[in-house]
């Protein structure tokens, strides 16, 4: 436990911050603290928010201190969980169709492969969910396969749509919104993974695994429709912890 740092923002959250990487070895000690805290229900914390490498504890100052929060985390690492509750394998139909992937020929020619290939690569990857956030139920994912491996665009869109399946640095994430980007477009989901009106408004949370299952175009725009009209709903298991 002596490379874990405990760093106070503001009044109303403390920083555990395990590491400078991105790593799955790093995300689980993330995630399994988070856990240990929910279970705990230390008195006073409101929320737990992952990261790739650090929690952020966020508690209310009129009910416990920084340094009260400091203490009992320490108790809590120093007798980590034998076990994960579950998270989920969600599999996701993706078209990679040029309809939906308007940077798919430039990525291919960048990596110096042919379409078919970036799209079999991507889509046999199994990905973890590091950290949900930058628009509300935007999945940071990883890891790419070494040969997809690039920077962000230099040209960032002012507008990315929804459902947008995109790759950048090592990770690979789904624009749960229309939002500005920069990571390169390869494919487009036509589920929806944010809805302030379910119950818990993210699809994918932290720890879940996610797999992109390809479809054709034809395939894409039923199911979008499906969506729309409420009869569709992504398929999912349970992992084992």
């Amino acid at each position: 436990m002596t490379d874990v740092r405990f760093l106070p923002a503001g009044d109303t959250a403390l920083i555990v911050e395990f590491g400078a990487e991105v790593e799955r070895d790093l995300s689980d000690r993330v995630l399994s603290l988070s856990d240990q805290v929910r279970l705990a229900k230390l008195p006073g914390v409101t929320e737990t928010v992952p990261t790739f490498r650090s929690l952020a504890v966020h508690y209310d100052p009129l009910a416990t201190s920084s340094e009260t929060l400091v203490s009992a985390t320490r108790e809590l690492l120093a007798h980590p969980p034998q076990r994960r509750p579950p998270a989920r394998l969600w599999r996701v139909p993706a078209c990679y169709d040029q309809r939906c992937a308007p940077d798919l020929a430039e990525v291919a020619r960048a990596k110096e492969l042919t379409a078919d290939e970036i799209v079999r690569a991507h889509s046999r990857t199994r990905y973890h969910v590091y950290m949900v956030g930058f628009v509300p139920g935007f999945p940071y994912m990883g890891d790419l396969p070494p040969e997809l491996v690039l920077p962000r665009r230099t040209d960032p869109r002012v507008r990315v749509p929804p459902g947008s399946i995109a790759i950048a640095t090592t990770l690979t994430a789904v624009y749960p919104i229309e939002s500005p980007g920069g990571w390169h477009l390869v494919g487009a989901t036509p589920v929806r993974l944010f809805d302030s009106a379910w119950e818990r408004p993210a699809l994918f949370s932290p720890g879940d695994a996610v797999l992109f299952e390809p479809i054709p175009f034809a395939e894409h725009e039923r199911i979008g429709r499906a969506v729309a009209s409420g009869d569709y709903a992504v398929r999912s298991e349970s992992l084992a912890p």
